[in-house]
Order: C-alpha cells, then structure tokens, then sequence
C-alpha cells in the first residue's frame, strides 16, 4: 500500500454519518435532508453546476424550503455518481481567495444517476408530478447547435440516433423532448426549462433547438413544445475549474475524510434569472440571485466580459506556455491586452444596465483573474473555440464594425486561436484540440500552414464560424493575417511586446 492509499484508509468518507464530527468552521447541512423532496431535475453534473445551482439551492433549503432538492443526472459517463452515491450525494466546495480556504458541505442533490445504464430511471423523473423545473449545465456543444446558426444541426450523429430510436434518447435535445412527451402522456402539467450554460439569450436558443427537434419527431409534440414549455433565460458567474488530486488533497487535510469528488471555487457567484416559470421555483433571491423580467443585457455583458477576455487569455497563454488564468494575470502584457480589449472593443458594444458600473466590473473581473488560489487551466478554457468565438467576440466585433468602428483586440485573439489550431506551443510543446468542429478545423490548419496568408484564409472561409460581413471587411482580416503572422514567426511573446507598444 503506497502512503496515497494508507492515507485514504485512514480517513472516513464523507457522508451523512461523519457530517458531526467535521471541524467546527466547516459549512454544513442544518437541515433534515430526509424531509426534503425533489422538485428539480438537473442533467449534466460537471464541477460548474454543483458550485452553482447546488450552492444556491443549498442556501435556499437553509430556509426551511423542504420542496426544492435536486435530482442530478450525467448524459456522460457513471463516473460522478460513481464518487458521490457512497457520500449520500455530499460534496465538499472550497472557495480559495487570499491563501484562505473556506469549506462547504453541500446536500441539495438528493440523488445522482447515469443515463448509460439508468436511462428508465431516469425518464421515469418525468412522470413525477414534484418535479417542475428542468435545469441544464451541458456547455455550449452539448445542445447539438449548429455553430453557424445556433439552431438545431440536423446532421449531428446524436440528432439523427435519437430520432430514429427517440425512447432511448443521447442527446440533450432528445433527452428534453422524450421528458416533455412522456410528462405530457401522463397528463401533468409542464415542467420549465432552465439552461445554466453560456450560450447567447440561452432560454431562447435552447427553445428553438428543443422545438426543432420535437417537429422533426413529431409536428404535433412540436406545436406542444413551442406553445407550453418555458425557457426563461439565465446569466450565470463563477469560475469553477477542473478538480484536480491536489483540490481532493487540500480538503481532505482540511476536513479530515475524503471526498472522492470535491468542488474548487472563487468566492464570488452571480446569477441572474429571468423570472418566468410555468410551476412554481425555489426562491433563489433569498440566495442572492436577481431575478428580472428580461436577462439579455446581464447576460451580453458576462459572456463578453468574462468568457471574451477568458479565452483570449487561454489562446495567448496555451501559446506561449502559461498553464493558468492567474498566470496569464503576471505576464507583462496580457494584462494590458484585456484591459484593451474592455475598453475598445466589448465594453462599446453593451447595453446600459442601471446601477452596473462597467469600468467596475471589469476591474472586478480582473481582481478575480489574479487570484492565485483558482487554477483555472488556459487548456481548459481554451475548448470548443468553434462554438464560443463567435457569442464572444465575433459577434462585438461585428457589431463594432456595423458602429463605423474597428475592433482593436479582436483580430488578435482570432490569430492566436488559428494559430493554436497547428497543436504545438511556442516551446514545442504539443497539446490536443478540444472541439467539436476538431477534426475539420485542425486538418485545416495543418494543411494550409504555410503562411498565415493561407492559414487565415482557409479559416476565415469557415462559414460555421464567421459571420460573413464581418469576412468581408478588409480591415479584420487584414488585422487578423497581421498578428498571424507575427505569432507564427516570432512567437507570442515578440507579438504582444509588439502590439502593446503600438507597433
């Protein structure tokens, strides 16, 4: 037995039976988790949702709400019920800031469950009347989207499996249509669905998807779908990363008992919530969330603000070496490049919003991004480009363009994710591409890397990916070619010395 494993045998797991003997500073459960019933069921049970939606109905269920747990359920694979079953379904969230640690003990999911060996199971949630609310955190590729359009891809492998056998449903727009059909055979009223996830106006593209897909099934399911079910729109902040062993061992020494499954977290959670539900919701405000007739201009601001200068940040970073966000935060020019890219190019292009500072709020992002304690992995963020360049930046760029204006930072975040495409750092460090649209844009990449003139034509004619107008203007893709070349030739580092001097 190596001392890893001595380690682990020595120590409880956590549970309901080990919840008294925790450290006094330790968060958790005060109510009696038996007496709560569901009245939510959540699909797709990744490190996000949990430090989220779990800590926010925690703090509704702290209230004496007995009618709000969660049912959770991972399209995946059986490993996150696999580590949080033995645990009664508890995990731990650590929020880091400042070299301290706070701990959390979280009860709000009642049950986990796997539709690759549950699935009956798991439709038979349909059919229980407690249920009203559908919540989903499946990242942008997981609505089967097409990129170009945000409506349903037709063509997706997992569109056309379900569609020809819709009872047993892989996707995340069959899983939804069999859960509304089954819910509407039985003669219950219709539960909402809310999408967590940072998709543009989420409510309203996964709508279109769900209905889309419901038609193709069925014309009448798809009248049903389009005339009943709603989907409020949500804006939804909190950096969560990956877990990695050293998160399991900080709370492990901090708890004294393993969780086989912890969360990492930042203090600071946001949501907002448009307040539009068919059967009732969890009095979230009471947890801090906001609730509002209409999202879009919350939700514009974060996706942009954060999730924009995120990934130009992963680019940038993967490329020359730096393996986190607080990383980057050190370098002597990133900083610089997002504060640029704030005041130019997204910060122009949103919506007022009464009582919201935006010169604040980025500086806020910015104290976030420092923190030391949140590893969030440049690698990590820098997945399914072709699906978030274009609600982050692309879109702001356009519209820059449609204002007489051109974007400044944009073109060069465009050139460092083409130039991220060819799989090797500056250092020669080579790395995968996680993309839906991997295959296609990386055989691309490869066999036009000649030069940056060819590289960046081969990508800009994606039309999934780029607006054409935008393609259009020679000023982008002259700027994009620009920096291109300048990354491929002299590396990330000469790039920004470059650009941040002006030159």
């Amino acid at each position: 037995m190596n001392d890893k494993q001595a380690n682990q045998a020595a120590r409880p797991r956590l549970s309901e039976a080990v919840l008294g003997s925790l450290p006094a500073a330790v968060r958790r459960p005060r109510y009696d988790r038996k007496a709560v019933t569901p009245g939510i069921l959540h699909i797709g049970l990744g490190a996000f949702c949990r430090a989220h939606l779990g800590t926010y109905t925690e703090d509704v269920l702290e209230t004496g709400v007995t009618d709000w747990g969660i049912v959770g359920i991972d399209m995946l694979a059986p490993d996150i019920r696999a580590a949080l079953k033995p645990q009664d379904c508890l995990y731990t969230v650590m929020t880091r800031e400042g070299g301290k640690e706070d701990f959390q003990v979280v009860g709000s999911f009642l049950d986990v469950m796997a539709t690759t060996d549950q699935l009956p199971a798991v439709l038979a949630w349909a059919v229980r009347p407690e249920i009203r609310i559908v919540t989903l955190t499946v990242t942008e590729k997981g609505y089967c989207q097409d990129p170009a359009t945000g409506k349903l891809d037709e063509k997706h492998p997992a569109v056309v499996a379900d569609l020809a056998n819709p009872s047993a449903p892989r996707s995340v727009p069959g899983m939804l249509t069999e859960l509304i059909r089954l819910r509407r055979a039985a003669g219950l009223a219709p539960f909402t669905v809310l999408v967590c996830d940072n998709l543009m106006q989420n409510g309203k593209r996964v709508r279109g998807i769900v209905t889309r897909f419901a038609q193709l099934r069925d014309p009448e399911l798809g009248r049903f779908v389009e005339d009943n079910i709603l989907f409020p729109c949500t804006m939804v902040d909190r950096i969560t990363p990956a877990t990695q062993d050293a998160e399991r061992a900080a709370v492990a020494a901090g708890l004294g008992i393993e969780d086989q499954w912890p969360i990492v977290t930042e203090p600071f959670k946001q949501w907002v919530i448009e307040d539009h539900f068919a059967a009732g919701r969890p009095p979230w405000e009471l947890a801090g969330a906001t609730m509002v007739d209409n999202v879009d201009a919350f939700e514009i601001m974060k996706l942009r603000c954060l999730n924009g200068t995120h990934s130009t940040l992963a680019y940038l970073g993967v490329l020359a070496g730096i393996e986190t966000i607080a990383d980057t935060m050190t370098d002597p020019h990133l900083p610089t490049v997002i504060r640029r890219l704030w005041d130019q190019d997204l910060v122009p292009t949103l919506t007022p919003i009464p009582g919201t500072d935006f010169n604040a709020y980025t500086k806020a992002l910015e104290a976030r991004y420092r923190n030391p304690a949140i590893r969030h992995r440049t690698l990590q963020i820098s997945s399914d480009g072709s699906q978030k360049l274009g609600p982050r930046l692309l879109e702001p760029a356009l519209e820059r363009l449609q204002d007489g204006a051109c974007a400044q930072v944009i073109p060069l975040t465009v050139a460092a994710w083409m130039r991220f495409l060819l799989g090797k750092d500056d250092n020669g460090q080579t790395y995968t591409v996680s993309d839906p649209m991997a295959d296609r844009l990386t055989k691309l990449a490869r066999d036009n890397s000649a030069t940056a003139a060819t590289l960046s034509k081969a990508l800009l004619a994606v039309g999934d990916i780029f607006p054409a107008e935008l393609v259009a203007d020679k000023s982008f893709t002259s700027a994009v070619e620009r920096h291109l070349a300048s990354l491929m030739t002299r590396g990330v580092r000469q790039t920004l010395t470059d650009f941040v001097a002006g030159h």
